[in-house]
């Protein structure tokens, strides 16, 4: 059986666990992936690694398309994400309906997390900028990578700031829902297929796999929307 290498960024981490046991069954094609922020893997790329397939933003694909690194005709948008907040769970859910109460509920709180080199951390911070309170937020937040939930289950933050699909992966939170839509960024992740690719062919039916209508169910479930429907 063949494996593939992947290297997929975090938001998409629980459609591939959770597709990976049906598609080497149905394929016959297992995969080997790693975990990170699409910046970590940019800059594992930069350094010389490669794989099959890269499932990363829209953005570093582009990236990657015009360094020659990713075949062009290989892309594929497969989903959609937003940004949001989350609360241990049972603890109250603050108002963030707009960017006034999003505001005076960051303020307000003892304490908050946000990814240092993720999307989602990357767009909180102009955010907390254009809001004009960025010292005062950072003065109290923890700025780390990995799943932000985590740190808002275990109470050592009172909120969590990351993708919607990130926060999903977390167990013990609240998600309290989407930043309000006037500092809203929703982040495009797509798969590419590297032209360093041991199994170019295995790669495409994984691209296809992650793009079919049955996967889409899959996508929307972890909180995000499908593109390729």
């Amino acid at each position: 059986m063949t494996t593939i290498d992947v290297l997929c960024t975090l938001g998409m981490r629980s459609v591939l666990v959770d597709t990976a046991e049906a598609f080497t069954r149905e394929k016959g094609v297992a995969f080997s992936a790693s975990y990170q922020s699409t910046v970590a893997l940019m800059e594992r790329i930069a350094s010389g690694e490669s794989a099959d397939v890269a499932i990363i933003t829209d953005a570093a694909i582009e990236t990657l398309v015009a360094q020659g690194r990713v075949s062009r005709e290989s892309r594929r948008d497969l989903a959609s994400s937003s940004v949001g907040l989350a609360v241990r769970a049972g603890a109250p859910r603050p108002d963030i309906s707009t960017p006034d109460a999003l505001k005076h509920a960051l303020l307000s709180a003892r304490s908050i997390t946000y990814t240092l080199t993720g999307a989602s951390g990357i767009h909180f911070a102009r955010v907390i900028g254009q809001l004009g309170i960025a010292d005062a937020i950072n003065a109290k937040a923890t700025v780390r990578d990995g799943l932000a939930g985590e740190l808002a289950a275990r109470g050592e933050v009172e909120l969590a700031v990351q993708q919607i699909s990130e926060l999903m992966q977390a167990k013990g939170i609240d998600i309290v829902g989407p930043l309000p839509a006037e500092v809203q960024k929703s982040t495009v992740f797509s798969a590419g297929i590297f032209a360093a690719a041991k199994a170019p062919g295995d790669a495409a039916t994984l691209i296809a796999w992650l793009s079919r209508p049955a996967t889409a169910a899959i996508i929307r479930a972890k909180g995000m929307e499908p593109l390729q429907v």
